[in-house]
């Protein structure tokens, strides 16, 4: 806990038995209260893994709902425990658990709601092994989405999240996507709702047992990452009313 704060770490899981334990192991547990782990109908000894590290919650997907599919069981499971922040953290360990602990203080201390790792402030993408072509196809989404959404983020493709509980509450993430444009769907709705997101620099590692989407399901992403945008605007700009948008309530002191 942070300022008597409940702090859940879930992890999303899918094929990580390789890399669970060293993410696992390095999770502050100085802060954080409880872990739950997602397994999205994994083919390798994830939930063996898992079990043997005496994660506490485990729940098993008994099909493969996707990575939107996993994080709506990972958020409605930790808020159903009472958790006030939550921190999404891939279990193929291409984040380091050790910024928890700034991530959560800056939620805690109501600073902000929601907080991201960006792998492209500082130069933490291509020293992390992050390919050119990805570097290149994350700059210029990003500077399409800010362009249109008016939003000053330095990238929204990051798998590093924590929110605190009264975002996730206001938002209808079980409405977003299963796939991979799940994650921008979120944020869209965040920034409709009139929340404010920061962002921390944050190392990453690209190796051959992180998990990564062919190239392409990337050229999916992307086209819909665009296509979020642009409906952002068209809702926001009162010329559309699109379903991931309906009954979100934007915050009135925005």
């Amino acid at each position: 806990m942070i300022n008597e704060k409940k702090i859940i770490v879930v992890l999303p899981a899918y094929n990580a038995a390789q890399t669970l334990e060293q993410t696992y192991k390095e999770i502050p547990f100085d802060v954080v209260d409880d872990v739950i782990l997602v397994d999205d109908h994994s083919n390798d000894k994830t939930l063996q893994v898992a079990t043997e590290l005496g994660i506490r919650h485990i729940i098993e997907h008994e099909k493969n709902k996707g990575y939107g599919g996993n994080q709506k069981t990972c958020y409605n499971k930790a808020l159903s425990l009472g958790a006030d922040m939550v921190v999404m953290l891939h279990p193929d360990y291409q984040y380091t658990p050790k910024l928890i602990h700034s991530m959560c203080y800056l939620i805690a201390n109501g600073v902000y709601d929601v907080v991201i790792g960006s792998r492209i402030l500082g130069k933490g993408a291509l020293n992390g092994g992050m390919p050119w072509y990805k570097y290149v196809a994350n700059r210029g989404l990003t500077f399409f989405q800010n362009l249109v959404m008016n939003q000053k983020l330095s990238e929204y493709h990051t798998g590093y999240r924590a929110f605190s509980a009264r975002v996730l509450k206001s938002i209808l993430y079980n409405n977003c996507s299963d796939d991979f444009v799940f994650d921008n769907q979120m944020l869209a709705q965040i920034f409709y709702a009139g929340w404010e997101v920061a962002e921390i620099t944050c190392p990453t590692k690209y190796f051959e047992e992180g998990s990564s989407i062919n190239f392409s399901r990337s050229v999916a992403y992307g086209l819909g990452v665009i296509r979020v945008s642009l409906m952002y605007f068209a809702q926001k700009a009162k010329l559309g009313n699109f379903e991931i948008f309906k009954g979100i309530e934007p915050r009135k002191e925005v």
